[in-house]
C-alpha cells in the first residue's frame, strides 16, 4: 500500500521567531523530506521499531479509545493521530499542545498525523470551527486518560498512592515534597497499548498550572513554508505516475459528440481516457499532457441549461420551492408587526462566490486491483471515503485516503473533485495519476458558495426596543448528511452516486441576538442551486449576520440612537456586552445619535465614516464584535477599508498567535468577498474563470487590524475559524452608510452599486 509524507518537527517549538529568522533555511532542512523517502510507516519504525510500528499499522481506529488518538513508542516520544486537519489554521501545532498540557510532555516530543484514513479516527469533517473545539478536545480527553493511566501503572510499580504521583516532562514522579524516584513513560508503557476506552470523567488539569496551553507556540509547518520548501499535495510523487489533465464541456451540462483521438499523436506517451463525458489526457510529463489537453479535438453538444447571474435572486425568491420551514417562533410576530405604528423592511442578497483558492487544486491517486490510495487536501478524508469507493467499486476498507497540505480550502473547494478525476484516470490507466487542475478548473468548476436572499421587517417600542422582528429567507437546501456533494469525474462518466450539495448549515443566525418580544424566522428552501453549491466559509452566517446586522442598524436610525448603545441596551448576554464595549474602546468609539454620512449627503467628496456589527456564532458558540472605518469616494464609487476593530471570545485560547492569525484571515477575506466577489455566468458557463475577472483583496488595500483576545481558561474552548468572519460585511456596510448615507443591501459593494446609490441619494 502507497504511504504518506508526513511532516514532523525536529526543532524545539518555543524558540523565538528572531532564533528562527536567524537560523535561515539551514534550519529547515530538518524541518521535512521528500514525500518518496518519508512516509507513516518509516515514521512509526523510526520511532518505534519495526515490532511496535506493525502494531500500530494495524492500530485501532476507534474514536472512542486511547489508542485511536495517542500511541507512547519506546524511546518515550508519542504520535497523534487526529482525523481533523491543518488546513492552515494552526491544528498541527493547538492539538500539540493540548495533549502536551494534559501529558505533561513538551510538544517537541510529539509527532502527529493527520487525516489519514488508514491510521487516524474518524474525528468528522475539518469544517465549523470544529478542529480544536470538537477535534482537539476529544484528542485532550484521550490524553487526560492515558495520564490518569500511567499514574495508576507508575503507582503499581513504586507501591506509591496514586495522589502522592504527578506527570511532568515525560515522567511519572512523586510531587514536590514527596521522596522517591519515578518511572519514564516509555518504561511504563513505551511500545505497548493502553487498552482503554477515553473516559469522559478523566480530570483535566487546573488552567492555572498550564506549561502550554495559552502560549504563542509557534507552527512546525511556517518555517518550511515560508522559504518555500514545505511539501504540498500539489509536490506528491509516486513511481511510475503519470500527469491527467482534465477536458471541460464547452457549456454546463454538454455532452461530447465526438472525440478525435488522433489529433494528440504528436505528444509522447499521450493516452487518452474517456467515460461517457468524462474526458481527461494522461502523459508521463505534465507539460506534454497540458498541451494534448489543448490540442485533443471534441465536438460538444449545445448547452444553454443555465439562467445568468443576473437572474439568480429572482430565481430564488419565486420559487418552485422544495419545502418551507420555520426556524424560530417568539410571542406573535405578525400581529405584532401588524400593530406597530411605524414599521420598515429591507431586502439584501449574498452572490454565489467561488472559494477563491490561490494554488489551484491537486491530488494523487494509485488505484489498484484491490486497494487505492489517494493523496489529497480533502478538509473530509473520512467523509468522502464512501463515496471515491462507490465510484471505484470498492469496499471502503479497501480505500483510503491521506492528507496532504493544499493551498487552503475555506470549505469544499475543488480539492476533491481533483482526487476524483486522478482515481477515475488512475484506475483506467493502471498508473498513479496526479491531476492538477487550471485556474479556469477551480474558477469555472469548483462547487460554489451558494446565493442567498433575505427579506426582514422591524418595528420599534415606544421606549425605542425592538418590538417585533421577522425575517424570511430564500436558500439552497442543504443536506449535510449525505456523504459529498455531486462529484464532477463521476456525475460525466455517468455513475451514480448520493444528490447531496452539502452548503453546510446555512439558516443559522438568521434571528437577532438581542432581546425581542416578538420573532419569527421562516425560510423558503430549494432543491437544487444555479451552480454546484458547497459550503463555504462560515456557511450562510455571513450573508445572515450582514442582513440582520444592517437592519439593526436601520432601526437604530430609526430611534435615533448610537448603533453600539441601540445595541447594548437590549443585548442580555453578558459576554456579548464585553466584546462590543471592548471592540468600542479598541477602536475609540464616539457616540452620536445622526449618521455622518446622512447628515452631510450632499458632500461630494471622500467622505469617511464608521460603522458596528456584532456576532454571537450559532447562537452558542464565539462571541465577535467589529468596528471598521471607511472611505468612500463618491465620484468613483471605491470604498476603502481604513482600520478594523475586533475583539473576540472563543473561551479557552489555545494558541494566541494561531488564533489572531485566523481571526486576521477572516477579516480580510470577508472584506474581499464583500467589495469584490461575484461569480458571473450565462446561459452556458462561469466567465469570470481568472484573477482579473474575479478579483480579491490586494495587499495594498489591506487596512488596520487591531484584535483583543478575550481569554477564558475555564471555559471551554471554541471555534476560531470563522467566527471573525461573519460580521465583517455588515460592519462595512454600516460603515458606508455613516461616510455616505447609502444603504447597500447586496454583496459585493463594486463602485458601480455605490455610485448608483449615491444618485438615488
Amino acid at each position: 500500500m502507497s504511504a504518506p509524507f508526513i511532516p514532523l518537527a525536529s526543532f524545539d517549538i518555543q524558540m523565538s521567531r528572531r532564533a528562527l529568522l536567524k537560523a535561515g533555511g539551514a534550519l529547515v532542512v530538518t524541518l521535512v523530506a521528500p514525500v518518496t523517502v518519508l512516509a507513516a510507516e518509516q515514521v512509526l519504525r523510526d520511532k518505534a521499531g519495526n515490532a511496535q510500528a506493525h502494531a500500530l499499522l494495524d492500530k485501532t481506529l476507534d474514536a472512542g479509545a486511547v489508542d485511536g488518538y495517542i500511541a507512547i513508542h519506546q524511546d518515550g516520544t508519542v504520535t497523534l493521530f487526529s482525523g481533523k486537519v491543518d488546513l492552515g489554521q494552526g491544528l498541527r501545532i493547538a492539538i500539540r499542545q493540548m495533549a502536551a498540557e494534559e501529558l505533561g510532555i513538551g510538544v517537541d516530543k510529539i509527532d502527529m498525523i493527520e487525516g489519514d484514513t488508514a491510521l487516524t479516527p474518524d474525528q468528522g469533517p475539518t469544517a465549523g470551527s470544529s478542529g480544536v473545539m470538537r477535534g482537539g478536545v476529544q484528542i485532550r480527553q484521550a490524553a487526560a486518560t492515558a495520564r490518569e493511566a500511567l499514574i495508576a501503572m507508575a503507582a503499581a510499580r513504586l507501591q506509591k498512592p496514586a495522589s502522592e504521583l504527578m506527570v511532568q516532562d515525560g515522567m511519572v514522579r512523586p510531587k514536590a515534597g514527596a521522596a522517591g524516584t519515578g518511572l519514564s513513560f516509555a518504561e511504563l508503557v513505551g511500545g505497548k497499548r493502553f487498552d482503554l476506552k477515553v473516559d469522559a470523567k478523566a480530570p483535566l488539569n487546573n488552567p492555572q498550572s498550564y506549561r502550554v496551553v495559552g502560549k504563542p507556540l509557534l507552527r512546525p509547518d511556517v518555517p518550511a513554508k515560508v522559504t518555500g520548501t514545505h511539501t504540498y499535495v500539489h509536490d506528491v510523487k509516486l513511481p511510475g505516475m503519470l500527469h491527467g489533465r482534465v477536458i471541460r464541456p464547452a457549456a454546463e451540462g454538454a455532452n461530447i459528440v465526438s472525440v478525435d483521438q488522433s489529433s494528440v499523436r504528436q505528444f509522447p506517451g499521450v493516452k487518452v481516457v474517456r467515460l461517457g463525458d468524462f474526458l481527461a489526457v494522461a502523459a508521463p510529463d505534465e507539460w506534454d499532457a497540458i498541451q494534448a489537453a489543448a490540442a485533443l479535438k471534441v465536438v460538444w453538444s449545445d448547452s444553454d441549461k443555465l439562467m445568468g447571474h443576473d437572474k439568480v435572486e429572482q430565481w430564488l425568491r419565486n420559487g418552485p420551492f422544495d419545502a418551507e420551514e420555520t426556524l424560530v417562533r417568539k410571542g406573535d410576530a405578525v400581529a405584532a408587526l401588524q400593530g406597530a405604528g411605524e414599521k420598515i423592511s429591507a431586502s439584501y442578497y449574498w452572490p454565489i462566490q467561488t472559494h477563491g483558492s490561490i494554488g489551484p487544486s491537486c491530488a494523487v491517486a494509485d488505484v489498484g486491483a484491490k486497494q487505492a490510495t489517494i493523496y489529497t487536501a480533502s478538509q473530509g478524508t473520512h467523509r468522502y471515503r464512501p463515496a471515491y469507493a462507490q465510484m471505484l467499486g470498492m469496499p471502503n476498507e479497501a480505500v483510503r485516503l491521506v492528507y496532504v497540505d493544499g493551498a487552503g480550502c475555506y470549505g469544499m473547494n475543488g480539492h476533491d473533485d481533483a482526487a476524483a478525476d486522478a482515481a477515475l484516470m488512475s484506475k483506467a490507466l493502471g498508473k498513479p495519476v496526479r491531476v492538477q487542475w487550471s485556474r479556469q478548473d477551480e474558477h469555472g468548476f469548483d462547487p460554489k458558495g451558494p446565493p442567498q436572499a433575505l427579506t426582514l421587517e422591524g418595528a420599534l417600542n415606544a421606549d425605542k426596543s425592538i418590538a417585533a422582528w421577522r425575517t424570511e429567507m430564500w436558500l439552497p437546501r442543504a443536506t449535510a448528511s449525505l456523504p459529498t456533494v455531486p462529484l464532477l469525474a463521476p456525475q460525466t462518466a455517468g455513475m451514480p452516486q448520493p444528490k447531496g450539495i452539502s452548503t453546510g448549515l446555512i439558516s443559522q443566525n438568521g434571528d437577532p441576538p438581542y432581546e425581542v418580544a416578538n420573532v419569527a424566522v421562516g425560510v423558503h428552501w430549494h432543491d437544487s442551486a444555479p451552480l454546484r453549491p458547497a459550503n463555504i466559509r462560515a456557511p450562510g452566517k455571513i450573508a445572515n449576520i450582514y442582513a440582520v446586522e444592517c437592519f439593526t442598524d436601520e432601526l437604530a436610525a430609526q430611534a435615533g440612537m448610537d448603533p453600539l448603545a441601540f445595541r447594548l441596551q437590549s443585548l442580555k448576554d453578558a459576554r456579548g456586552a464585553e466584546v462590543l464595549k471592548r471592540t468600542a474602546a479598541l477602536f475609540g468609539w464616539q457616540s452620536r445619535a445622526v449618521s455622518g454620512g446622512l447628515a452631510n449627503s450632499s458632500n461630494k467628496t471622500n467622505k469617511r465614516g464608521r460603522g458596528i456589527a456584532y456576532s454571537h456564532y450559532k447562537h452558542n458558540e464565539t462571541y465577535v464584535a467589529m468596528a471598521m472605518e471607511v472611505e468612500v469616494d463618491r465620484a468613483s464609487g471605491e470604498i476603502r477599508v481604513l482600520r478594523v476593530a475586533c475583539a473576540h471570545d472563543c473561551g479557552l485560547i489555545i494558541n494566541p498567535d494561531g488564533l489572531r492569525a485566523q481571526i486576521e484571515g477572516s477579516i480580510l477575506q470577508t472584506i474581499s468577498r464583500s467589495l469584490y466577489e461575484e461569480i458571473r455566468f450565462d446561459t452556458r458557463r462561469v466567465q469570470n474563470v481568472d484573477w482579473a475577472s474575479y478579483p480579491i483583496l490586494a495587499f495594498p488595500a489591506v487596512p488596520e487590524l487591531r484584535i483583543e483576545l478575550i481569554d477564558r481558561p475555564t471555559m471551554p474552548p471554541l471555534g476560531g475559524g470563522e467566527a471573525a468572519a461573519s460580521p465583517v460585511t455588515a460592519a462595512l456596510a454600516n460603515a458606508v452608510w455613516d461616510a455616505a448615507g447609502i444603504r447597500l443591501r447586496t454583496v459585493p459593494f463594486t463602485p458601480e452599486r455605490v455610485k448608483a446609490a449615491l444618485q438615488k441619494v
